[in-house]
């Protein structure tokens, strides 16, 4: 999670986001977008106004304005002196002079991001007609890490790559994930850890080379079912087309084109004998046995009452 922090008055504007790194340190990106300035020094603060406002002295006070938002008094809970007014000899090349583009990232002293609902800073030799900011920055936006989208293409036991080679003769072995050898899957460019998905499936198919792609008959993936005794079943085939499979992409693409068209068949009596009627009607091509009759059979075919 990070906190964001806006400024924009007088031609000068930046940007502030606070976050958390992996080892659980709080830091804070400091972008100008446009204008300029030295940042000199920083205040952090909560929401509780309660007790007494940390500050610094001198030109780096956030006396007045500075301790404000939006009307509301701003109570500092730490103040962080990052460099002395002035230029000096370094001029614009100042550690802590930003110009358009420029970024400054500080690790801020505060033990979690949530301490921090408003930004102070304190700068110099700014763009702004007075030279000088004393700027505070609250209600930050907040944006969640994104989360890894999780994996949830189908896996499968085992699949048939099928190739044939001549009349009657089929030739090819299935491949059983869990059995393929490691420099298998690592030659095919997957982490030791993946799982049998199709198009892991492919992979290791293209980079082994076991036929050609061109000469591939059809494709039929087996799950193990626990019901009753251990076994394998075919859940569903994948047949070339005429001219067969131009490589592996078009394998995949024919894959997730018969994996939609599954998902938006309409499931109207759904349950498992209808299911497992449908994927054998995939697979065989012929109309499942609990295919609806047809609505408006043609009388001439009906059969005649017999004549008692």
């Amino acid at each position: 999670m990070s906190k964001i922090f806006t400024y924009e008055e007088n031609g000068l504007s930046y940007i502030v986001t606070v976050y958390e790194d992996e080892n659980g340190g709080v830091f804070a990106d400091i972008t100008v977008n446009s204008g300029h300035m030295d940042v000199n020094a920083i205040y952090l603060g909560d929401d509780d106004v309660s007790g007494e406002s940390a500050g610094l002295k001198g030109p780096l006070n956030m006396n007045g304005g500075g301790a404000q938002y939006e009307g509301e008094q701003v109570q500092w809970d730490s103040a962080m002196e990052l460099s002395r007014p002035g230029l000096g000899r370094d001029g614009e090349d100042k550690d802590t002079y930003l110009a358009e583009g420029d970024s400054l990232t500080v690790e801020l002293d505060v033990e979690s991001i949530e301490d921090v609902d408003f930004f102070g800073i304190r700068a110099t030799s700014t763009s702004t007609p007075e030279g000088s900011i004393k700027a505070v920055s609250g209600e930050p936006e907040e944006e969640e890490e994104e989360e890894e989208e999780e994996d949830d293409a189908a896996t499968y036991d085992k699949v048939f790559f099928v190739q044939e080679e001549g009349e009657g003769t089929i030739a090819g072995d299935p491949i059983i994930w869990e059995n393929l050898p490691p420099e298998d899957i690592e030659a095919a460019g997957l982490e030791p850890d993946a799982e049998g998905t199709f198009a892991n499936y492919v992979a290791v198919f293209e980079e082994v080379g076991y036929f050609d792609i061109a000469e591939m008959q059809d494709v039929r993936f087996y799950e193990t079912t626990e019901e009753g005794h251990p076994r394998e079943i075919e859940e569903m085939r994948l047949t070339a087309p005429e001219d067969g499979f131009e490589d592996g992409d078009a394998l995949v693409a024919a894959y997730e084109e018969m994996i939609a068209e599954l998902e938006e068949t309409p499931a109207e009596t759904s349950g498992d004998d209808d299911m497992e009627g449908l994927i054998m009607s995939l697979i065989s091509g012929e109309e499942p046995d609990n295919a609806p009759a047809p609505e408006n059979p043609d009388p001439e075919l009906e059969e005649e009452p017999a004549l008692l």
